[in-house]
C-alpha cells in the first residue's frame, strides 16, 4: 500500500511517499520499521501506544487502533503535528 510520509519523518525514508505491506496498522508500521529502522518509535511509544502528536488516516477517516484492518489498495496518510513556540 502507498504510505504518505510527513516531512519530519523524511529523514528516515528520504522521500514523501513509500510502499509497505500489512493487514493491520500494526503490521504496516512493523514493515515500515523493517525498511526504515527507528521510524516506528517516532510513531509509537514504549508501551506500543500511538504517540499523541501523530495521526493516521485511511480514506479520510482517522485510525486510532493498531488492530485496524487495512487493504493493499488503501492509502495510509501519516500526519505529524508540529509544536513549539
Amino acid at each position: 500500500m502507498k504510505i504518505l510520509i510527513p516531512t519530519p519523518l523524511h529523514s528516515y525514508t528520504g522521500q514523501r511517499e513509500v510502499e509497505a505491506t500489512g493487514s493491520t496498522l500494526a503490521a504496516v508500521l512493523a514493515d515500515l520499521d523493517r525498511q526504515y529502522p527507528g521510524m516506528r518509535f517516532r510513531m509509537l511509544d514504549e508501551q506500543e501506544k500511538l504517540r499523541p502528536h501523530v495521526r493516521f488516516f485511511v480514506g479520510g477517516e482517522a485510525i486510532f487502533d493498531l488492530a485496524t484492518p487495512l487493504r493493499a489498495s488503501d492509502e495510509l496518510v501519516i500526519v505529524q503535528a508540529l509544536s513549539g513556540g
